[in-house]
């Protein structure tokens, strides 16, 4: 939701237009509900790349050159007319936003990053989208003829399912917290430095925190933890805490295999079991890079974090795959 956070800072100082996937049928570049907000100059977020989103870009341009205000339902057959090797149809809607409604999109992008669902519900004879808290499947009601206005698209906006909590804002964890921020998690970033955390990216949550166990306690249950600090005794403390709480998804500590070994010692001697330990990754990224610029270790353990979102949600996936209706 890239775009959603950085929205009402472009729309307080322009118009832009919201293009979103409405609907797919076949093969496509992206998934419905996928959005891209389009600027006079600028784009932020992707429906895919291609043609199709240079097509999409041009109209949205021309949208806002022309002051068009009406929601807009466009067609694309990827392979016929946008010479796509995807080969599917995919539906777009475009929506011009205005400056005067930045505070209302404000609203709406701190209620989904406290973690609340949201409704979109967009119609082609509104003037604006309609928006509420709640939970239901993305649908596509097309129009009952190509120039009809009874089209409506209802796009779910739902909290991300995977949490990943960063400790440490180091040369790693700054440029892993980089690399991860554009991606649909909720990234929860902490150190004792709080002149560190200044520069995270937008929808990055920070907590300056000095107490290891404070910082640990506030994590939601059932997230995941990355601990990679500027020092090995606040590790081996994050690590303990972590582990005594024990309601975490994955945990990844930075380090090499002798310090996998010294902090299996220790945490044994503290009392904790094989099997709480063996819970604990040590080393951490994809294998089979030897790089150690902090930019190489951040790309490969942020592969790592994916395979883990990819794993907690795959098997109750829902996805923003709009039901397509028709007259």
């Amino acid at each position: 939701m890239n775009w959603l956070t950085q929205l009402p800072a472009h729309l307080a100082r322009s118009p832009l237009v919201l293009v979103s996937v409405a609907g797919v049928r076949g093969s496509a570049p992206r998934e419905a509900g996928a959005s891209m907000l389009v600027g006079a100059d600028f784009v932020v977020d992707t429906i895919g790349g291609g043609h199709l989103e240079w097509e999409a870009m041009a109209e949205a341009r021309a949208m806002l050159l022309t002051g068009h205000r009406r929601p807009e339902l466009r067609r694309y057959a990827l392979a016929a007319s946008l010479g796509q090797c995807c080969g599917g149809i995919v539906w777009l809607t475009y929506e011009t936003l205005l400056p005067e409604d930045a505070d209302a999109w404000q609203g709406r992008a701190t209620q989904h990053a406290s973690g609340i669902a949201l409704l979109r519900q967009l119609d082609g004879d509104a003037a604006a989208s309609r928006w509420s808290a709640g939970t239901a499947s993305g649908a596509l009601k097309l129009p009952a003829t190509e120039s009809a206005r009874d089209w409506s698209l209802t796009q779910p906006l739902t909290p991300p399912a995977f949490c990943l909590n960063v400790y440490g804002a180091g040369h790693v964890g700054t440029a892993l917290v980089n690399l991860l921020a554009p991606l649909n998690l909720r990234l929860r970033w902490i150190d004792p430095r709080a002149d560190l955390l200044a520069a995270a990216p937008a929808g990055v949550e920070c907590q300056p925190c000095d107490a290891a166990d404070e910082a640990v306690t506030s994590a939601p249950t059932g997230s995941s933890h990355l601990v990679l600090t500027h020092d090995h005794a606040l590790d081996l403390a994050l690590t303990e805490a972590i582990l005594r709480r024990g309601d975490f998804a994955h945990f990844g500590l930075i380090g090499s295999q002798s310090k996998r070994t010294r902090f299996r010692q220790q945490l044994a001697a503290r009392g904790f079991t094989p099997a709480q330990i063996e819970r604990m990754q040590c080393p951490i990224g994809v294998p089979g890079i030897r790089d150690k610029t902090p930019q190489a270790i951040a790309i490969g353990v942020a592969a790592q974090v994916l395979q883990w979102r990819e794993a907690l949600i795959t098997p109750t996936r829902t996805g923003l795959d709009a039901r397509m209706r028709s007259n």
